[in-house]
């Protein structure tokens, strides 16, 4: 028994020191992925957050050209327009709902192949019939466009449901 214990302890510890070695790169590489949920999302001051230097974001408060998208306007109460985007998003593929209040909707998206997390947001002001916007990746550089497309296709259907 000792000397088939003895023949995998090599094998075993190249194992565990691979383990270590990709969670420790990972973590390096990524670190996005375990603090961008916590930081930089919700409303400060009545706005969204703006979006960072890379292409692969969208918001529709003070955004540079590069940046920008129309907010959606509606032309019912509030609470209609925020239950009828809630009825847009169920069927947005791979978008889960994990934050709503009667004035903010936080969703997130995720590609279809890598996984790739999006945070999405929406804000209704109650001194506006707007919804603002604001779609981000959270890792990489590039999105080639997604998260642009995600929000004018929910303004498309939104406006299909005519708010």
């Amino acid at each position: 028994m000792s000397r088939i214990l003895k023949a995998f302890t090599p094998r075993f510890l190249r194992s565990i020191t691979f383990v270590i070695f990709l969670t420790l790169i990972s973590s390096l590489i990524f670190p996005a992925a375990t603090w961008a949920a916590a930081s930089g999302l919700g409303i400060t001051q009545g706005h969204l957050s703006a979006c960072p230097a890379s292409p692969n974001c969208v918001v529709s408060q003070n955004a540079d050209s590069k940046h920008a998208i129309d907010a959606i306007a509606y032309h019912v109460d509030r609470d209609t327009a925020r239950e009828t985007l809630l009825k847009v998003l169920t069927v947005v593929p791979r978008t889960e709902v994990i934050e709503q209040t009667d004035n903010y909707i936080h969703a997130l998206s995720k590609s279809r192949i890598f996984k790739f997390v999006d945070d999405v947001e929406f804000y209704l002001p109650t001194d506006e019939s707007v919804i603002h916007l604001r779609s981000a990746s959270r890792i990489g550089e590039s999105d080639l466009g997604v998260n642009r497309r995600r929000m004018e296709q929910i303004r498309l259907a939104m406006r299909d449901l005519n708010i």
